[in-house]
């Protein structure tokens, strides 16, 4: 058994009573909590455990990204509402993407992923073998959801088959770090056929389904005109909310009605606030989704639409639009915003038995943000006026987290990725980008590009 006891000024547990633990210790045993108590006397009762300990940093659970994608088109997707976006950039690139660019690109993403406090992260994206073995090297936990497109104007996505293949070969593995979902690019992208096997997989492997639902306003008003119904409703009507488990991402345009039926259905919700910020898409309803009883949790989207995959900068927008959608300087108070990143992520996810606080018996999936910057000065830690919850979302950044650890194993440290050489994976990213955007552009010149209309049969 390998016993490491974690010692910090503060740790914020984010237990449902919110405690802020001081002058504490986390005994790490092997994979999971094993104790939480004052550091001194941890230490005594147990001598042989190895001590890290941060005079100047606070220890949290670390951070759960329910939403993103790989991809190397940072910078070069700019400028376009969300369809547009995805016809003239993001759906071209599909077409002509190789396996060995689509892994090197998971293991950037995982790797800045870590590197800023992302502990758990879902990565819908292609060839997804190449990222379950990125994710098993750089040490997250993750839920890889392939990007599928069962429609003849969309044959160059991933398929329920390879979806299906990947369950199988990945499902449970790197220690359970791995789940394998069933994934869905969006409702449009697939024939009715297809919707319903999705569903039925879903239930099949006991794994969740995702999918992006409620972006735009045009998302709706599409959904209508094909459906006659709203996208949260079609979803129902294919019986794909009553897959195993269902995490949809971004819901901006949501009735009132959708958010009852969410509620109802048990299903969760990915926020991604920046993204939608950057695509013009709209702010989605997190406080009625909250108060309807629907777990939400929060996401980057991916490195083309936020263009960074800090997870601290989304607790803080996250909780800033809430405001303004509002009107009300109090919404999404930060406590409620760190639920987001952590205790309620998880619980969107289904992992909240094993992540997203630090509690005794739960996975030690955990992260120590420096104390002793500017932005996180002044620190009251208790009394009238605590502020470590304020600073936390509104001041700190990924660049703060000096330790993360996955299943009581230390994966990056004091800005180290200790489980790849980082410069490497950029050296590969940089090498890689430029024959793939040339292939896009020819596909474009020779095809005249995207179909901007998609007819199912």
């Amino acid at each position: 058994m390998i016993r490491t006891l974690l010692t910090a000024p503060q740790i914020v547990t984010m237990d449902p009573d919110r405690r802020v633990l001081r002058d504490h210790g986390i005994l790490v045993e092997d994979t999971r909590i094993a104790a939480i108590g004052p550091g001194a006397d941890l230490a005594r009762a147990h001598p042989d455990a190895a001590v890290k300990a941060f005079p100047r940093a606070l220890l949290m659970p670390g951070l759960v990204n329910a939403h993103c994608h790989s991809g190397i088109l940072r910078g070069t997707a700019e400028g376009q509402p969300v369809w547009e976006w995805l016809r003239l950039f993001i759906d071209p690139m599909h077409r002509v993407l190789q396996p060995d660019e689509a892994e090197i690109a998971s293991r950037l993403c995982y790797a800045e992923a870590v590197l800023s406090g992302t502990t758990t992260l879902v990565d819908m994206w292609r060839y997804m073998d190449g990222s379950a073995r990125a994710a098993e090297a750089i040490g997250l936990r993750s839920v890889l959801v392939p990007y599928v497109g069962e429609h003849p104007d969309h044959n160059y996505f991933e398929t329920l088959d390879t979806n299906e293949a990947l369950i199988n070969a990945w499902h449970g593995k790197a220690d359970g770090r791995v789940q394998v979902w069933v994934g869905l690019e969006h409702l449009f992208y697939a024939v009715p056929a297809a919707l319903a096997r999705a569903g039925e997989m879903s239930r099949k492997y006991r794994v969740g389904f995702h999918t992006h639902s409620n972006e735009s306003a045009f998302d709706v008003e599409e959904t209508k005109r094909r459906y006659g119904v709203r996208p949260v409703e079609a979803l129902d009507r294919h019986g794909l909310l009553d897959a195993h488990r269902v995490l949809l991402a971004h819901c901006v345009w949501l009735s009132d009605a959708e958010i009852a039926l969410l509620a109802a259905k048990g299903a969760a919700v990915a926020h991604n606030p920046i993204s939608n910020l950057k695509l013009a898409s709209g702010i989605a309803p997190v406080e009625k989704l909250l108060a309807a009883g629907v777990a939400v949790g929060l996401g980057t989207d991916g490195e083309k639409e936020n263009n960074n995959l800090d997870m601290f900068e989304e607790l803080k927008v996250a909780s800033l639009v809430a405001k303004q959608l509002a009107l009300n300087a109090a919404a999404l108070d930060s406590w409620d915003a760190l639920r987001l990143g952590t205790s309620l992520g998880a619980k969107a996810l289904g992992l909240d038995a094993d992540i997203g606080s630090l509690e005794v018996g739960k996975k030690a999936d955990l992260i120590a943000v420096r104390t002793d910057t500017p932005r996180m000065t002044p620190l009251l830690d208790e009394g009238p006026y605590l502020n470590l919850h304020h600073n936390l979302v509104h001041a700190a950044r990924g660049g703060d987290v000096v330790l993360t650890m996955v299943d009581g194993r230390i994966i990056a440290e004091d800005g180290r990725l200790l489980t790849a050489d980082l410069p490497t994976l950029i050296a590969d990213a940089n090498r890689a980008i430029r024959p793939l955007l040339d292939r896009r552009d020819a596909w474009i010149r020779a095809s005249g590009g995207s179909k901007s209309e998609i007819h199912y049969t």
